[in-house]
């Protein structure tokens, strides 16, 4: 009986250290994860930046679909067919990394860095606030990036529209589609279609511009009246 337990105990072992040998195989052999941002127009970039400005804007709030709301990269394959890429994450998240971009977009463009990126509070007072709904903004499989966006131009007071519009931009995107097992290439692929994204971004930020430096800068609201001054009683 002591001669089985023991036996049994030398295959429970080797079974065990084999387990661990797989499991190590497979840890060695996951690939690491590669991390993308997006960038702002090649002005913005290059500038030296803004400072001061005639206008006060603040950008949001900002609302994203929540299946694109998630540290993975996201392509479209198809109509209702989503691809999402384990290993290809953004360095952030694309919400925020979307805002910041924005702002560094429109605040060249308008040339002013009077800007209020929602939630953050804003210690200026802002002549106009743009709101935007993202529908869509990924990589497809036909070749482009696409940026589709909802978006409204209201006094800060949100007493008035002076816009309210539905955009669609499409990017090309400048590499071609690798095969699945193509790491290096996956990587190349990803990093066109962030460059892509950045381009639709870029444009759709020119637009914004254009609207809002186009409007008249609203005035400030009137000083509410004193109230009468009391009469002494006779």
């Amino acid at each position: 009986m002591r001669a089985k337990t023991s036996m049994g105990r030398v295959w429970s072992a080797v079974l065990w250290s084999w387990l661990a040998a797989l499991l190590l195989a497979g840890c060695a052999s996951t690939p690491p994860s590669t991390f993308y941002v997006l960038t702002p127009i090649p002005e913005a970039m290059g500038g030296g930046g803004v400072r001061g400005g005639g206008l006060a804007v603040g950008l949001g709030p900002l609302v994203f679909p929540q299946f694109l709301d998630r540290p993975q990269l996201v392509v479209r394959d198809g109509a209702n067919r989503l691809e999402v890429d384990e290993f290809h994450r953004w360095g952030g998240t694309v919400q925020d990394d979307f805002l910041r971009v924005w702002g560094e977009n429109v605040g060249w463009l308008l040339g002013t860095s009077r800007l209020a990126l929602f939630p953050s509070e804003s210690r200026i007072p802002l002549d106009f606030r743009v709101l935007a709904e993202v529908l869509a903004f990924e990589g497809s499989a036909d070749g482009d990036a696409v940026l589709r966006v909802r978006w409204s131009v209201l006094d800060e007071r949100l007493e008035q529209s002076f816009v309210a519009r539905e955009d669609a931009y499409r990017c090309p995107i400048a590499a071609a589609r690798p095969g699945a097992a193509a790491d290096a290439s996956a990587t190349l692929w990803n990093a066109a279609v962030v460059a892509a994204m950045s381009r639709c971004l870029g444009d759709f930020s020119r637009d914004v511009a254009a609207v809002v430096g186009g409007l008249p800068k609203p005035r400030p609201p009137e000083p509410a009246p004193a109230p009468p001054l009391a009469r002494p009683e006779r």
